[in-house]
């Protein structure tokens, strides 16, 4: 990988400038809030870095808006790609505060000698525990029995005894970091898991206790469904029609990976048919979820607005490794979380 130096000159023989880092204004204020809390954009400047926001609420990224910075941090997601990156000679570095990369072009990246990093580790913990939130929830109707009591319905809470968890069988589609720690918080619970990757994981596995099958057979197996898959080309509509067909008429779907992952219309129909019991969604196929989407009426959802992770822990954690990335490229470390193969290009490090 392509190595900066620890400061920018603007011109051969010029004294160096401080690295300037752009952050997103979707998320953020001038002030440096942000919608996550305080993530700490002032320890910036204990590196000699020097930081400021970039495009306003509601707008696109332009590429006039980037020159003259050396890294760009994306908090919300906001598209980075040839369009945005067009006249853009500087930027040697974007950092996504998150782990999820897919609004970045890599392929534009590469070209240009622009390192990508992500910040996947902070999040793992509460990301497992918003599956583990969504878990609970279905298997205790926590939702309708809300409901009963903000209603003054006591009267049918026996309409609305959950299937609970004792005998369930777990599916987790996807073994990467939050997958994986996903599974560790379930097998402490003692559940029985069952999981799908796209590679072989035998020894992460063999170290749980779980089994790796067919996604098929996990979907046929399991009473509760958790996806954890990255979204890409080839995990679009991974859970369509077919795959729901597969699933008991007693078992939910939990979503906390990207809503391409599932076919949404094909999810509505199967909750509204009964091919399957239920489904947590924090994420969907288009966000803000549309004011008129049947899930905000069907009683068997449990719907979060692709936030429910958003703790202290998650804003303390992943802010802290968002920070060390930026640092560690300003002053010509390693990154930890790099996600694309730079080439030496004009807006990239030599």
């Amino acid at each position: 990988m392509n190595q900066p130096s620890a400061a920018s000159t603007s011109a051969q023989g010029a004294a160096p400038r401080p690295w300037k880092v752009a952050v997103t204004g979707d998320y953020a204020d001038a002030d440096g809030s942000t919608i996550y809390g305080d993530i700490g954009l002032d320890q910036f400047a204990e590196h000699g870095l020097e930081w400021s926001i970039v495009s306003e609420a509601g707008s696109p990224l332009r590429g006039e808006e980037l020159e003259g910075y050396d890294a760009l941090v994306l908090l919300g997601s906001l598209a980075l790609g040839e369009e945005q990156l067009q006249g853009v000679t500087t930027l040697k570095h974007v950092a996504r505060f998150g782990a999820g990369y897919d609004q970045v072009d890599l392929a534009a990246c590469d070209a240009r000698g622009i390192t990508v990093t992500n910040a996947p580790t902070g999040l793992r913990v509460p990301m497992a525990h918003t599956a583990l939130t969504f878990l609970f929830a279905l298997a205790h109707n926590l939702l309708p029995k809300d409901h009963l009591v903000r209603t003054a319905q006591w009267d049918r809470k026996a309409l609305y005894r959950g299937p609970g968890l004792a005998t369930a069988t777990v599916g987790v589609i996807g073994l990467g970091g939050i997958g994986q720690e996903t599974v560790r918080q379930l097998r402490a619970l003692n559940l029985e898991v069952v999981a799908w990757n796209r590679s072989p994981r035998p020894d992460f596995c063999a170290e749980v206790g779980i089994t790796q099958l067919e996604l098929d057979e996990v979907l046929e197996r399991s009473d509760y469904v958790i996806l954890t898959v990255s979204a890409t080309p080839e995990t679009r509509h991974l859970i369509g029609a077919r795959e729901l067909g597969l699933m008991k008429d007693s078992a939910a779907l939990i979503n906390i990976a990207r809503g391409s992952v599932v076919d949404e219309q094909a999810l509505i129909t199967a909750l509204q048919e009964g091919t399957i019991a239920g489904a947590g969604l924090d994420v969907f196929e288009v966000e803000p979820l549309p004011g008129d989407s049947p899930l905000i009426g069907l009683e068997n959802v449990v719907l979060a607005p692709h936030s429910l992770c958003w703790t202290q822990d998650f804003t303390d954690s992943t802010a802290a490794e968002m920070r060390g990335e930026v640092i560690a490229m300003a002053t010509g470390q390693q990154p930890r979380n790099v996600v694309n193969s730079p080439q030496a290009g004009p807006g990239g490090a030599k």
